[in-house]
């Protein structure tokens, strides 16, 4: 990871960034890479929606 925050693993994340790697948040933690808007709708509503 980049800092202290890091996902626990089998955690998962959804992730904006364009820059992911395995083990970049965390030891088997699981990122989801994803536009902002779907991030924000899964952050809104707490799980991953469809957008239409």
């Amino acid at each position: 990871g980049m800092n202290p925050d890091q996902l626990k693993p089998y955690e998962r994340c959804a992730s904006t960034s364009n820059r992911n790697f395995e083990g970049r948040q965390g030891n088997l933690g699981r990122t989801h890479l994803m536009s902002p808007l779907m991030a924000a709708l899964t952050a809104v509503n707490g799980r991953v929606v469809d957008p239409s």
